[in-house]
C-alpha cells in the first residue's frame, strides 16, 4: 500500500496514524428532514423542474457547426456504405437461392 492510500485511508477514518485499523463507530440513523420540494404545490414543483433543466442545458458543451458538419459527413457515409453491403449481399443471396430452386 503506498502513501498516498494510506493518507486517504486516514482521512476517511480507515486507520489510525500508525497504520493500525480504526475502531468502527457505531452509526447512529440520522433522521431526514422534509425536502422544501415536498412542502410546495405541484406547479411549485414544476417550476422548480424547469428551472434545474435550464440551469443544466447552460453547462451542456454544444458543439459547434463545423463539428456538427462533420459528424454528419461520417455518419451519411458510413450509412452509404452499410446500405450498399446490404443491397449487394441481399442481391447474391436472392439469385443464389433462385438458381438453386430453378434446377
Amino acid at each position: 500500500m503506498n502513501r498516498e492510500m494510506k493518507r486517504m485511508m486516514q482521512r476517511q477514518g480507515q486507520v489510525e496514524a500508525d497504520g493500525s485499523p480504526a475502531a468502527r463507530r457505531p452509526v447512529t440513523p440520522a433522521t431526514r428532514p422534509v425536502p422544501k420540494s415536498d412542502q410546495r404545490s405541484i406547479f411549485g414543483r414544476i417550476a422548480e423542474f424547469f428551472t434545474e433543466v435550464r440551469s443544466e442545458l447552460r453547462q451542456v458543451a454544444w458543439p459547434n457547426r463545423a463539428e456538427v458538419a462533420n459528424s454528419a459527413t461520417i455518419v451519411l457515409g458510413t450509412l452509404i456504405v452499410l446500405v450498399s453491403v446490404i443491397f449487394v449481399l441481399n442481391y447474391a443471396f436472392s439469385h443464389a437461392v433462385i438458381f438453386l430452386f430453378r434446377a
